[in-house]
């Protein structure tokens, strides 16, 4: 195309249009088998959607089916999370989360209305930049792909005129277009640098090259676990099959906006958040410490989201 991207992506976002608030049913189901008898573990789980004036949780309820001791706390992020301590043997463990959600994130760029503009390079207060110091800090990599990877954030900075939230449309736009997703073609190991270079990925690498880049730029980052909402029609289904990752990034006099690259928008009524964090440990819905036992281990996860409005 001849057309400016950063052009293209503007005039994309020009046309975003202020969603309905929607209500969900969500059930997210996740069984562990283990060849060998389980004795003894650990295992925290982030499976209560976040609650918050945008996001409304209506029901809740969580079952394991091993029995065990557990308890509900709030993260350093702000996420519930239940931690199991099991001691009697198991092989198979189901957890089942079920959520009934109303989203009313209608209007993600409502705040252009007050006619704000902030420009790269921002600047934050002393104590701005320490409480957002954990997202702003880049992933530990080699220095030279840091380097490569300032270079490519900073050509986005330069063709929107150094405009903060045009850079960033610009950024989701172009990941969404020139990389491809494809499953199996990464691992949960694989750098933001990798992405990049190889332009292929699933919503977790498009999450983590976009939380790089913005971080690399002076844009407080962070990873956002949850799930999405595919209308009937929508061909690619499988991100409304298990857990849907994207970034959230703070914007000064805004707040923590929400960026969809896998699918190029921001998030709205569609998206149903439930864990944020630094990174994917962070905010992983599962995971846990095997101490006595274990063997070969399958694992399946199964997620509906199904439309609730009344």
């Amino acid at each position: 195309s001849l057309v400016n991207p950063a052009v293209q992506a503007r005039a994309a976002m020009a046309s975003v249009t202020t969603a309905p608030i929607r209500t969900y049913d969500v059930r997210h189901r996740t069984v562990y088998r283990y060849a060998k008898p389980i004795e003894r573990s650990t295992h925290l789980l982030r499976l209560t959607p976040r609650f918050d004036r945008l996001q409304e949780v209506l029901e809740h309820a969580l079952t394991v089916s091993v029995p065990c001791q557990s308890v509900d706390f709030e993260d350093v992020f702000g996420n519930r999370v239940r931690r199991l301590h099991i001691d009697a043997p198991w092989t198979e463990m189901v957890i089942e989360s079920t959520s009934k959600v109303r989203v009313s994130d209608v209007a993600p760029l409502d705040f252009r209305t007050l006619k704000t503009r902030s420009t790269i390079p921002l600047v934050w207060m002393p104590w701005q930049r320490q409480i957002m110091a954990p997202y702003l800090l880049p992933p530990e990599l080699p220095e030279s792909q840091l380097d490569e990877l300032t270079e490519y954030a900073m050509s986005f900075v330069k063709r929107n005129d150094f405009d903060l939230l045009d850079t960033l449309l610009d950024i989701n736009a172009t990941i969404f277009k020139e990389y491809t997703y494809r499953q199996g073609s990464t691992t949960v190991f694989t750098t933001a640098f990798e992405v990049y270079a190889n332009r292929r990925g699933v919503c977790q690498d498009f999450t983590n090259l976009f939380i790089c880049l913005a971080r690399l730029l002076g844009v407080p980052a962070r990873y956002v676990c949850g799930y999405i909402h595919c209308p009937p029609g929508v061909t690619n289904t499988v991100q409304s099959e298990a857990s849907h990752a994207w970034v959230q990034l703070y914007l000064p006099h805004v707040g923590w906006k929400g960026f969809d690259p896998t699918n190029g928008i921001l998030t709205q009524t569609e998206h149903i958040r439930v864990a944020v964090g630094r990174n994917y440990i962070d905010a992983t819905p599962t995971s846990g410490t095997i101490y006595v036992g274990g063997g070969p281990e399958t694992l399946e996860v199964d997620v509906k989201v199904v439309r609730a409005d009344p």
